[in-house]
């Protein structure tokens, strides 16, 4: 089998795959996932056929997989990949495109500019702004936090990058107590320590209560969200930014997958004033449904992000305006930018906000009728998230362990605010209302 005809056998199996999608359980069973021992064996002293690879991962890996690119994985904020964007990936990969410069992927460097164009002008950022096509939202929350760093320090004549942190000017940095564990992640990467932080307290929703924030001055970092990975809410990005950004602070939104709200003139409202920040951080592979792995990182400040990310070397030199590798932390990588043009080319902008409408709508109909059929909802469903009670944590964790072994969908379970609760997330462009349906029947079922 040459390379043309193992190309073509691996899209029919991945095809076959997905056609499999609507009518499998959504975990995989016990059995598929004890199969997976036959991989584990010493390294081979022999080659083998490439097709021979090929089809080992498809008969012991494709049945030991999470349908989380179907219609009925609610587990996680995960997004399903659009058929277009899989099928790009597919392409980018054989094009195999080290995207870290201008000359090693000229496809790559121009789709990332139009596609960075593209999605300020979605988001409501600014045009000037600094875009980089990282791995996830923990990335661009790093990547931002160190264009932060370099920004605050070098106005009081402190050069980070030089000379590190050892006895660098203090920086202050504000998180809200619902602050998403990546973001106290990348504070500890960039060096900021995930303990020494000023914490404002939230609501009853995990909203940061804007008049808590503390005195602010131009050493400080404030890090808003938007949407809580639990309920959906929203910090007041707006309000946080007018007084934070008055005193010289540096306002970043951590914005993995509520900062896609911003394209939709319904839910424009719950990141009313977002513009007015430094810096934000997204993923891809969550709403805008691109494949794993891809994640976007804005600054206003461009240089501050370019002398954030960039290295030296003498074979390194260019004079393209815009290149790559000066905005992420990593140097080689994967062409993320053509997966990421590929789905606003077809989506266009009514095609993203119907498919983001659309998955709030079904958050609401699955916490319409999981109430109707007298389950908890614990939350103001304003986003995609869904928090639901059956009681006593024990039932709750019951139900839950039921549905993932029942198979009609996969929930997760979460504590919030002291609650066991099961976590519903809807992200997914593949889910239909009947898919809806389906899984709030499943949940009905197993909770009786």
């Amino acid at each position: 089998m040459n390379r043309n005809e193992l190309y073509a056998d691996t899209a029919r199996r991945a095809a076959r795959y997905a056609s499999t999608l609507d009518s499998r359980a959504v975990a995989p069973s016990p059995a598929a996932i004890a199969a997976l021992e036959h991989f584990d064996r010493p390294l081979p002293e022999q080659s083998s056929t490439p097709q021979s690879v090929i089809e080992e991962l498809d008969e012991f890996g494709a049945p030991a997989t999470m349908a989380s690119t179907g219609g009925r994985f609610f587990g996680f904020v995960t997004g399903g990949a659009l058929p277009v964007t899989v099928a790009a990936n597919w392409l980018a990969t054989a094009w195999d495109q080290n995207a870290a410069m201008v000359v090693t992927a000229p496809v790559n460097a121009q789709l990332e500019l139009v596609a960075a164009r593209w999605l300020m002008e979605l988001l409501g950022l600014p045009a000037q702004s600094g875009c980089g096509f990282v791995t996830c939202a923990t990335t661009a929350n790093f990547a931002a936090l160190a264009a932060a760093r370099h920004a605050l320090l070098g106005r009081a004549g402190w050069d980070v990058e030089g000379q590190g942190l050892f006895g660098a000017p203090p920086l202050t940095v504000v998180v809200g107590e619902e602050v998403h564990s990546s973001m106290e992640k990348a504070l500890a990467m960039v060096g900021f320590g995930r303990a020494r932080v000023v914490r404002v307290p939230a609501d009853a929703q995990g909203r940061m209560i804007a008049e808590r924030l503390p005195a602010v001055d131009e050493r400080t970092i404030v890090c808003v969200q938007a949407g809580n990975v639990n309920t959906g809410a929203f910090d007041p990005v707006g309000q946080v930014c007018e007084r934070a950004r008055a005193q010289g602070a540096w306002v970043h939104v951590d914005g993995a997958f509520g900062l896609w709200a911003a394209a939709v003139p319904g839910l424009a409202h719950l990141v009313q004033g977002l513009g007015a920040a430094d810096s934000w951080g997204t993923d891809a592979h969550k709403w805008l449904n691109v494949p794993y792995d891809c994640g976007l990182v804005f600054v206003r400040d461009a240089g501050s992000l370019r002398a954030a990310m960039s290295a030296g070397g003498a074979y390194l030199k260019q004079d393209e305006p815009r290149i790559p590798y000066q905005y992420t932390p990593d140097f080689s990588r994967r062409a993320r930018g053509i997966e990421v043009w590929a789905a606003l080319r077809q989506l266009g902008r009514a095609g993203l906000v119907d498919l983001i409408e659309r998955c709030c709508r079904h958050a609401r109909r699955f916490a319409e009728g999981l109430s109707a059929a007298g389950c908890k909802v614990l939350n103001e469903v304003v986003l995609n998230q869904v928090l639901v009670s059956f009681g006593t944590a024990e039932r709750t964790h019951a139900v839950i362990r039921r549905l993932q072994e029942e198979g009609s969908c996969w929930c997760g379970s979460t504590l919030w605010q002291g609650n066991v609760a099961m976590r519903i997330s809807v992200s997914s462009w593949a889910t239909t209302d009947a898919d809806v349906e389906r899984s709030i029947a499943a949940i009905v079922r197993v909770q009786a």
